[in-house]
């Protein structure tokens, strides 16, 4: 019996099972897909944006510059910060408005560090699945392809899930196997949501006459399009979802599709990939039944607009992981497991309203146009600008822990020790860690006593933001956060509440 099955071999899947395996607990991934290679993971059609919290979570990991090496980067990334003058430029768009970079005012942001993280970056499905596969190989996860889960029974002890005459059971089961979910649905959670209002198209296909569509995003009276380049195709067609997967994606309805919404008489050649997909919004009750809980789009669907379904998955599995691990090896403070709910199930409905906003202003209706002309408005403007690329860059979420400082409940700034490394590279290990900045270490007695669970690292820090000590979790979130002469007893109460000590377990 494995510790975990994860149902589900995708990005959101791999880098939870990396974050079970990390911690010593046995992971079987069953991925239905016989290889992991397809065309639709490669470019250009499998290009996705990382944010700047996706990217840091692979930072903390050890996995940053690997996932460098095979990624597509804007200039100065993941450069050293005390070498780079100026930050990677930031990008994007909101509702096909693209955003201008130079107006992002990161002075705005709380708690802030340069980091090797600071920016999101442009790569493929394809290349951060290979990073994640190579690191649960090393971490001994147990990856089975072919393997298409027909149903599952669970209980107080535990869970089976089969697969024909296969069985696999677990002590936990967690469904990863994206929007249309078999775990989702054998286990019977409750999903929730509004209906699409179009059907979306990504294609690669040859364009007999490429200069009839204008580059990148472009709004039309009867939708939007998208032109990347060499065939590269994006169409949102206001149909209310009829189209979507109801038939195959011919040449010849594809292009009558974009004609008719980019106002031109492009012609399209050969097809080579074509795939479709809606705005469909929905969202679990809960991310646990019993030992069954969901992540990624197993838990939440909505548009791809702003690129924020891998991302919002990819932070479920970091909040996930290290507490289902610390509760399968016993050392899990009572509720630990249930914070994940309470914690990402808001994420994940804000992520569905900041994609339904998107549509709805993208509407071919005269209300929605006017909406969008006072929208392109703001987003002109610093303020504008800033507010959205905050929000797409995932460094604005931050948890309510119940604590008034507002450094706790956010990731934590890449702080770094004068003589010393930063924060995130002293968090590979996928422990705790607990910097202290005053004065002799005044916590270094203290901490000894959870230096299973806590990494303690001690000395005058290059800019310590005005704490004098901080407790972070495996997942990289401020615990909590003390003065100059921080209170040793404050410190064991945060602590104990998301740790527990070797002698109490």
């Amino acid at each position: 019996m494995h510790d975990v099955v994860i149902v589900g071999g995708g990005p959101v899947g791999l880098f939870l099972a990396c974050e079970l395996g990390l911690a010593g607990c046995s992971v079987l991934v069953l991925e239905r897909e016989p290889e992991p290679g397809s065309p639709f993971k490669a470019e250009p059609l499998g290009l996705r944006g990382l944010s700047a919290a996706s990217v840091e979570a692979f930072y903390r990991r050890g996995m940053l510059d690997r996932l460098l090496t095979v990624a597509t980067v804007p200039d100065g990334f993941g450069a050293d910060p005390a070498q780079a003058p100026t930050p990677p430029r930031r990008g994007g768009h909101f509702a096909g408005m693209m955003l201008d970079g130079a107006k992002f005012d990161d002075s705005t942001l709380p708690f802030r560090l340069p980091s090797p993280a600071s920016a999101g970056l442009l790569t493929s499905l394809e290349a951060v699945e290979a990073v994640l596969s190579e690191q649960a190989s090393k971490l001994g996860v147990d990856v089975r392809r072919g393997v298409t889960v027909s149903s599952l029974t669970h209980d107080d002890e535990g869970v089976v899930a089969r697969a024909g005459a296969d069985e696999y059971p677990a002590r936990w089961l967690v469904g990863c196997d994206g929007g249309r979910s078999t775990v989702r649905r054998l286990a019977g959670f409750d999903f929730v949501g509004t209906e699409p209002q179009f059907t979306g198209y990504r294609l690669h296909a040859a364009v007999v006459d490429p200069e009839k569509l204008r580059y990148g995003f472009n709004l039309t009276p009867t939708g939007m399009y998208l032109q990347l380049g060499e065939g590269n195709i994006g169409i949102m067609d206001f149909d209310g979802g009829a189209f979507d997967r109801s038939q195959e994606p011919t040449r010849e309805h594809l292009q009558a599709v974009l004609r008719r919404v980019s106002g031109t008489d492009v012609t399209l050649g050969e097809v080579h990939l074509a795939s479709t997909f809606t705005d469909r919004a929905m969202q679990t009750t809960t991310y646990r039944r019993g030992r069954v809980l969901l992540a990624g789009d197993a838990a939440h669907i909505h548009s791809p607009l702003g690129g924020q379904g891998l991302n919002t998955g990819i932070g479920d599995a970091v909040n996930l992981g290290w507490k289902l691990a610390a509760t399968v090896l016993g050392q899990a403070p009572d509720g630990l497991l249930d914070t994940y709910t309470r914690e990402r199930h808001p994420i994940g409905a804000k992520v569905l309203d900041w994609s339904r906003a998107q549509v709805a202003i993208m509407s071919p209706d005269p209300h929605a146009q006017a909406i969008q002309a006072v929208v392109r408005d703001l987003l002109s403007t610093v303020d504008g600008t800033t507010y959205v690329l905050d929000r797409i860059s995932g460094t604005s979420v931050r948890y309510d822990l119940g604590a008034e400082h507002p450094l706790i409940g956010r990731s934590a700034p890449d702080l770094r020790l004068e003589d010393g490394p930063a924060l995130g590279d002293l968090m590979e290990d996928g422990r705790g860690l607990l910097l202290d900045f005053s004065a002799g270490g005044c916590l270094s007695g203290p901490a000894s006593a959870w230096e299973s669970r806590i990494r303690y690292a001690a000395g005058p820090a290059r800019n310590d933001l005005g704490v004098g000590a901080v407790l972070v979790r495996p997942d990289g979130v401020v615990a909590w956060a003390g003065d100059r002469r921080p209170d040793r007893e404050a410190f064991e109460r945060a602590a104990a509440r998301w740790f527990v000590t070797p002698a109490t377990h």
